[in-house]
């Protein structure tokens, strides 16, 4: 069973970066396409970014185009997504999945990683 363990969150003002890993344990990178998911309390998980590692295409929510970057390194099994210019809206916890389906109301999510973006 492929699961996905998701680091990298923290508190940081706005305008900052941060950088996202998440770790595919029990499946190859290359075999799925990987995409980044948050949720604020009360509301569904939005898909934000997607890669198929196998060729390399990505996708973004309009929300994030220009300022958050997804990317995957093979090698290490792991999916990262940059993000630059953050805005408190970004405000959620992050979270892993196969796009761009994500897990929806299942208990599949993981822990997850906050990040919190204050003004």
């Amino acid at each position: 069973e492929v699961q996905f363990v998701e680091s990298g969150g923290g508190l940081v003002q706005a305008g900052g970066s941060l950088r996202l890993s998440c770790v595919v344990s029990g499946g190859v990178v290359n075999d799925y396409a990987i995409g980044w998911f948050r949720q604020v309390v009360g509301k569904e998980h939005e898909g934000v970014a997607c890669i198929s590692s196998s060729d390399g295409r990505t996708y973004y929510a309009d929300s994030v185009k220009g300022r958050f970057t997804i990317s995957s390194d093979n090698a290490k099994n792991t999916v990262y997504l940059q993000m630059n210019g953050l805005k408190p809206e970004d405000t959620a916890v992050y979270y892993c999945a196969p796009c761009p389906a994500g897990y929806g109301d299942s208990d599949n999510w993981g822990q997850g990683t906050q990040v919190t973006v204050s003004s």
